[in-house]
């Protein structure tokens, strides 16, 4: 069985300095790394175009991690694709290449164009490009047959100028990669707290008693956020950690830039980690809850904050009656978790005045996603854990401005006082009706109600559900746009007509006709702040993405309307200033973004002023799931290896769970590889089971790890094709990658 840590026995430490030192080398070369490096994350330097993990107000001379600098180096290679690799390579001979294969090809220099029936992408100039999109945006019969997808890497100014173009084009169809991770938390939240964003800060850290991490890994997907909880522990702070895998950041770590941690192997960070089965988060933290209310019955007014829950929360009678209806023995099956556990976490949080609660995507991707984290929230709230310092909901966000897109308009949901401000800054009407989310579109590509399909960034072929389906919808658009920065799958499963726009990356100058630009993005705890690349651009053909938005907004929109597409490119400030107008809480948006550490955006529920339509904070009675299992079914989640960055494979090892060399593996509890009749190392079909479909993925490696009973975990991007697309979330639809069932036989053909 693969032990759930490696060699070092800490995440982080010198070995983390050394990859991270030796892929930028490799890629950037010795003085482009040193650039670059330096100025990630910096006051006047570049935002990471990894997580959205918030930058201390005190920079240190270092201020990435290990999977930082991999994410800089992936942007900032030296290598280069132009029209030549296109006219060696057809779309078919990279469609065989595997998608690691792809992304090192390096950088895209130039925009390229598959004209309809061709094997091969072509260049195209940039006028041309937009003109191709201008006339198929023209042939539609209605604005709703377009789809607009967004990434979390681009900037506020980028995500504010695309909604204004795709509602001035005429529709709301504005997915994005919300829609695949965190929408549960943003639905989640504004129903009970009535702001879909966490209410804590970096500084809150420096407070609290406890932390709860739920669902995450932050030692490969946050791994600054080690730094934050280990000098919370040295001051004696407890952390709790919840999680069907025993993750190596979450056991120990071992601070690169702390020589004392270094020289004791690290630290310990986590003071209870619970192993929950998957898809048991509501059952365990019912167990907890109910151990709480039973601690206030003990010492009746000095558990719960009665104080708090009487003056701003509502539905606490409710909540208590649905948390006494199961029994203990339906709550320990359905969580994996003891009684006595759940006791002890109990007691820790009756005894910590100050709590905040993290969670990721291990809570939000599963079908009872918001039940999930309303329930988290519905412990906090039973001891007044929101709205004062060192406490609060913390959903830690993947993508670096992911939060900022939200903020900036990217939703198929708008709130009408936004598109109110909307068209009263830009002289125009909105549309009103919903759009589509990512789910959505895809089921409207498949059945004909959409044909064009634009991506500012991400990889939407792989980063989406069943797989095959997703490739079909896509394949069926009369046109498909990919702006991007690197090669990826989704610029070859494209439509009857295909473009890709290359863009500068985070980490390049970019220079306009007023100057140098900077631009600016939003972290997980809503600080705001701006990013100026420091690079030469890959090539001299790359345009910004402001630029490429105002480009195809002037081409397809023309004299329709009364903005000003082109003057705002040459001027990041003028995008700034009618953000300013237009979105709460960005006021004078210039002057502050400017100030050392930009300015942070205010939440009325940090100061327990709830925008519900109670004014109160809500306590939500959810059920357990009771999800039972047939013979012979397992609990499928999916993680990330330490060598990637949400669909980017920057390599194929695992270092921190000791899995080497390939990606195409199951993770099985060693007594349950034993009851299936199979060995470690044997090749198995996976087939996962919704609703009476069946998908199946083929000739995966069993690998022995320390997981609950009856739960698997594989690769994302690699299960994808396993999660159907009706399997989402309640209410969010977010895709139920982290919670699915599947069943395993040995596969038919021979060897490893």
């Amino acid at each position: 069985m693969k032990p759930p840590a490696d060699e070092t026995r800490a995440a982080g430490g010198i070995r983390s300095v050394l990859v991270a030192l030796t892929r930028a080398r490799s890629a950037m070369g010795v003085r482009r790394s040193a650039t670059a490096l330096a100025n990630v994350n910096q006051v006047r330097g570049f935002d990471c175009p990894g997580c959205a993990w918030p930058d201390p107000g005190e920079r240190a001379a270092i201020e990435f991690c290990e999977n930082g600098a991999k994410a800089v180096a992936h942007e900032a290679t030296r290598a280069r694709i132009g029209a030549d690799f296109f006219a060696k390579h057809s779309i078919r001979d990279l469609l065989a290449r595997s998608d690691h294969w792809l992304e090192r090809q390096g950088r895209l220099t130039e925009p390229m164009w598959k004209p309809a029936g061709a094997t091969h992408y072509e260049p195209i100039a940039w006028d041309a490009a937009f003109e191709r999109i201008a006339a198929r945006l023209r042939e539609l019969s209605h604005p709703d047959e377009a789809i607009f997808y967004t990434s979390g890497r681009t900037s506020n100014e980028a995500a504010f100028l695309y909604q204004l173009f795709v509602r001035a084009f005429g529709t709301n169809n504005l997915p994005d990669c919300s829609n695949l991770c965190h929408e549960s938390s943003g639905t989640g939240l504004n129903e009970v707290i009535g702001t879909g964003k966490g209410t804590v800060s970096l500084e809150d850290f420096s407070h609290a008693d406890l932390i709860f991490i739920v669902g995450q890994n932050p030692g490969t997907n946050h791994p600054r956020m080690l730094g934050t909880l280990m000098a919370a522990k040295r001051r004696g702070c407890r952390i709790i950690s919840i999680n069907p895998l025993k993750e190596l950041g979450l056991v120990r770590f071992a601070h690169p830039q702390k020589p004392l941690s270094l020289l004791r192997g690290g630290e310990a960070i986590s003071d209870l980690y619970l192993q929950v089965r998957v898809g048991g988060d509501i059952a365990l933290l019912k167990g907890i809850m109910r151990e709480v209310l039973a601690a206030d019955e003990r010492e009746p007014g000095g558990v719960i904050d009665w104080d708090f829950v009487r003056r701003h929360t509502e539905g606490f009678d409710s909540l208590k009656e649905l948390l006494l209806r199961p029994t203990w023995e339906e709550i320990e099956a359905e969580s994996g978790i003891s009684r006595a556990q759940m006791r002890a976490v109990a007691d820790l949080y009756a005894a910590s005045d100050r709590v905040i609660a993290c969670w990721a995507m291990g809570l939000t991707q599963h079908r009872h996603g918001v039940a999930n984290v309303q329930e988290i929230v519905n412990l906090l709230l039973l001891r007044g854990n929101v709205g004062k310092p060192g406490a609060g909901p913390c959903p830690v966000r993947g993508h670096s401005n992911v939060q900022g897109d939200r903020t900036m308009g990217i939703t198929e949901k708008p709130n009408a006082a936004f598109l109110e401000r909307l068209a009263r800054e830009f002289s125009f009407a909105p549309p009103s009706r919903t759009g589509l989310d990512v789910v959505q579109s895809i089921e409207a590509l498949l059945a004909g109600g959409a044909k064009f399909f634009c991506g500012l960034g991400g990889n939407f072929a792989v980063a989406t559900p069943d797989r095959d389906r997703t490739t079909l919808a896509l394949r069926r658009c009369d046109l498909t746009v990919q702006i991007s920065t690197k090669l990826n799958r989704s610029h070859l499963v494209c439509g009857t007509e295909a473009l890709i726009l290359p863009t500068l990356g985070r980490t390049e100058i970019d220079e306009q006709a007023s100057g140098r630009q900077f631009v600016s993005v939003e972290d997980s705890m809503s600080a705001v702040h701006r990013s100026e690349g420091v690079l030469p651009p890959a090539s001299a053909k790359l345009r910004s993405e402001p630029a490429i938005v105002a480009g195809m907004a002037q081409a397809v929109l023309g004299d329709r309307t009364l903005i000003p597409w082109l003057r705002f490119t040459e001027d990041y400030d003028r995008i700034r200033d009618r953000i300013a107008n237009v979105v709460p809480g960005f006021e004078d948006f210039n002057r502050r973004v400017r100030n050392p550490g930009g300015f942070v955006l205010p939440s009325g529920a940090r100061s327990r002023h709830f925008e519900t339509a109670s004014g109160k904070a809500c306590f939500t009675a959810v059920a357990l799931p009771g999800d039972a299992l047939r013979p012979g079914q397992f609990r499928m989640t999916t993680i990330r290896s330490h060598d990637q960055f949400n669909t980017t494979v920057y390599g194929l090892d695992d270092r921190y769970r000791g899995i080497y060399g390939d990606r195409n593996v199951v993770l099985l509890r060693p007594e349950d590889i034993e009851s299936q009749g199979l060995r470690e190392g044997d090749r198995v079909d996976v087939t996962s089971h919704f609703e009476g479909e069946t998908r199946s993925l083929s000739r995966v490696r069993v690998v022995g790890y320390d997981l609950p009973s009856r739960c698997a975990a594989m690769y994302f991007p690699e299960a994808n094709p396993l999660v159907s697309l009706g399997n989402h979330a309640d209410q969010s639809r977010t895709p139920a990658y982290k919670n699915f069932v599947v069943t395993f036989a040995r596969s038919a053909s021979a060897g490893p």
